[in-house]
């Protein structure tokens, strides 16, 4: 869902692959760099911080400066986009601040409680967020609509337990492995598996048109 929430900015264009590699890079280089460096330990000021510290102070900035880039060159971001590279600030800093890489496993579970509440909201309201910012891309009746945010909702929701669970009881490497391929292949499969509801819901196009 990288284009969950309203766009900032009119778009340009922009190579899809370039795009790609502004969105995907930065969480390579954190899977690459974790690789290489997490039996490693690294004195700073006196202070002794392990390979995932060194990691994620190194991930914040790229992925900020990633973020800008793309931001420059299509003109808009994501909200979804937006409150990530704010959550990696916030909670990949206490790490670093704190040198405890609780924090930062903790910034998954807050996105997808984040997003699945905001979700969860509007059905309580009778309305589809999702729709709003999504049915130019999609377009689809409204049944289909509040049937792809239920399970969406439900969806975020499955996958901040999973973090928690994932972080709390697994070793580093697994909730490495995790983050980098699990929630990516997780989000993938999901709207694979929606295709049926795509195609019973889809807006069938003006035939005078």
């Amino acid at each position: 869902m990288s284009e969950t929430g309203n766009d900032t900015g009119s778009e340009k264009s922009v190579h899809p692959f370039v795009k790609m590699a502004l969105e995907l890079g930065p969480i390579a280089a954190f899977f690459i760099g974790y690789v290489r460096l997490k039996d490693q330990m690294f004195t700073i000021g006196g202070t002794e911080y392990e390979g995932f510290i060194v990691v994620t102070a190194a991930f914040i900035p790229l992925l900020l400066a990633c973020t800008g880039v793309l931001w420059a060159l299509t003109g808009k971001l994501s909200k979804m986009q937006i409150v990530t590279a704010v959550l990696v600030v916030a909670f990949g800093g206490m790490s670093v601040w704190f040198n405890d890489e609780r924090f930062f496993k903790m910034k998954p579970t807050i996105i997808y409680l984040l997003f699945g509440g905001v979700l969860g909201f509007g059905l309580l309201r009778g309305q589809s967020y999702l729709r709003s910012v999504m049915e130019e891309a999609l377009p689809m009746q409204e049944e289909g609509w509040m049937i792809l945010t239920r399970r969406l909702c439900a969806f975020f929701f499955g996958l901040a337990v999973l973090n928690e669970v994932i972080w709390r009881t697994m070793s580093t490497d697994a909730w490495v492995n995790f983050k980098t391929f699990g929630l990516t292949a997780a989000v993938f499969a999901f709207f694979m598996t929606q295709s049926k509801l795509f195609q019973t819901y889809a807006l069938e196009e003006d035939s005078g048109e």
